[in-house]
């Protein structure tokens, strides 16, 4: 491990999934030495209050710091890869906020870092954490569900448009909707079943706000992986300002010998915790979910430390690659 401080910093804070890591981080004995955003000050200012942080002016000051060993960055999308590169330079290793490129030029230099291999670069895939996604996995895994066939997993996202930077609404900057949502779901796929995906095939959809010419609010990918296994993965940004919760997931796995529906969201008539439910011959049940064993920082930070993660490079580049190639041939579909 690098130095001998146990610091990170945060460089880029224009959206609020950096808060999971630095309160991740702080769980686990490190310190915030500062966070630096020129522009987003509003969201700086509140992730800083929140937890006790130093806002600075000069980034300098976190990547001069032999003590800060670690980076933080939910910078703009399109710059992410510019602080990756960064770092490497530097001698820091980095966490990002998803997505990690936008596109196939920022892919390539990805690819670049991740197998020069001077730093360790973390992505907040963040899904895998989750209790019910580790407890499913452990399902699948066990064989309970049998041989994998399908999986389905339908993605909603509350847009409250006056809230958001203009930079997520221009596809050059932000990645568009697949680039920036369904990272999450390609990571799952692999990290599910333990198949490569194979190809792709996708839409893009435009219903709303025509004054953002390149934002599409829809976006639906068929998947063929190995094995025979298929998927169909969905998002959108239309969950009504009114809902119980920002977008009511569910991800549908089915197998030769049972089927199972994750709530990623719970039930508003019910509860809002996650729910499994498990169909098998015998019965239908809601299985009690299982907490994974460390956290997303944690697992992170083993890396640093040498040993081997659940989330690693190879995983972080071929879900970043398969977003991009479904991006790039997804069709075009814009209301009349």
């Amino acid at each position: 491990m690098m130095g001998n401080g146990r610091k990170f910093g945060i460089i880029g804070c224009q959206h609020a999934h950096i808060g999971i890591f630095i309160e991740e981080m702080q769980a686990l004995g490190w310190e915030c030495a500062g966070l630096y955003e020129p522009d987003h000050t509003v969201l700086a200012s509140s992730l800083a209050e929140r937890y006790g942080l130093e806002l600075i002016g000069d980034r300098e000051s976190l990547l001069a710091d032999d003590q800060v060993m670690v980076i933080g960055c939910a910078a703009i999308n399109r710059e992410k890869i510019d602080v990756i590169e960064l770092c490497e330079q530097r001698g820091k290793h980095i966490m990002i906020d998803k997505p990690a490129v936008t596109d196939r030029a920022g892919l390539s230099r990805l690819h670049g870092v991740l197998e020069r291999g001077r730093i360790e670069v973390g992505m907040m895939l963040t899904e895998r954490f989750r209790s019910s996604m580790h407890t499913v996995h452990r399902l699948i895994q066990s064989g309970e569900l049998g041989d994998i066939v399908h999986i389905s997993m339908r993605k909603p996202h509350r847009l409250n448009p006056v809230t958001r930077p203009a930079w997520h609404f221009d596809r050059t900057q932000s990645g568009g909707i697949l680039n920036d949502l369904l990272v999450h779901d390609f990571d799952l796929l692999r990290w599910l079943t333990g198949r490569e995906v194979k190809t792709v095939s996708g839409y893009l959809a435009k219903h709303i706000l025509p004054e953002y010419p390149t934002f599409y609010d829809a976006a639906g990918v068929q998947v063929f992986m190995d094995g025979g296994i298929t998927a169909q993965l969905y998002a959108d940004w239309h969950t009504p300002a009114g809902s119980w919760t920002w977008g009511d997931g569910r991800i549908f796995i089915t197998g030769t010998s049972g089927i199972a529906e994750i709530r990623l969201e719970g039930d508003p008539l019910l509860s809002r915790d996650e729910v499994v439910l498990v169909i098998t011959n015998q019965e239908l049940r809601s299985v009690p979910l299982e907490a994974p064993p460390f956290s997303l920082a944690q697992d992170f930070l083993n890396r640093v430390e040498g040993e081997r993660g659940l989330i690693s490079h190879h995983d972080i580049y071929t879900a970043s690659e398969a977003t991009v190639a479904a991006d790039e041939g997804a069709q075009i579909i814009c209301r009349e």
